[in-house]
């Protein structure tokens, strides 16, 4: 009797914590994708933004808003394919030539483009 009472709580009780447990799991893992970006990385960019727009109080907040959008919208794998191909298109030569004419580069460019884009909108115009 006490097996089959046992056994009777498990199957009400089991399902349950798998879902909790997938339910908590599911957050942890959207901040694990934003957060992928290395602290090097994250200073590296940083630092670029507000050599570009100025080294105040004010551009750090927009650079780390800037960075944080970019991160939510593309993970990190993806920013350094895109910056490797912008990289390499400043180059001279056949290789550069590759990187400037092959549509596959274009479209990971084009995704990086619009990611900050995007965080411009958020962190710039939006009033960050």
């Amino acid at each position: 009797m006490s097996r089959t009472l046992v056994e009777r709580v498990a199957r009400s009780v089991l399902p349950a914590a798998i879902l909790a447990t997938s339910l908590m799991a599911g957050p942890v893992k959207a901040a694990e994708s934003e957060n992928d970006y290395p602290t090097e990385a994250r200073a590296d960019y940083i630092f670029g933004c507000m050599a570009a727009n100025g080294q105040s109080r004010e551009s750090l907040s927009r650079c780390s808003c800037s960075l944080d959008a970019l991160a939510s919208i593309l993970p990190y794998d993806r920013y350094v394919q895109a910056s490797t191909v912008l990289s390499m298109r400043q180059g001279i030569g056949q290789r550069a030539n590759e990187f400037k004419s092959t549509k596959v580069f274009d479209d990971k460019v084009a995704e990086l483009r619009r990611a900050q884009a995007e965080a411009e909108i958020r962190c710039y115009r939006g009033g960050a």
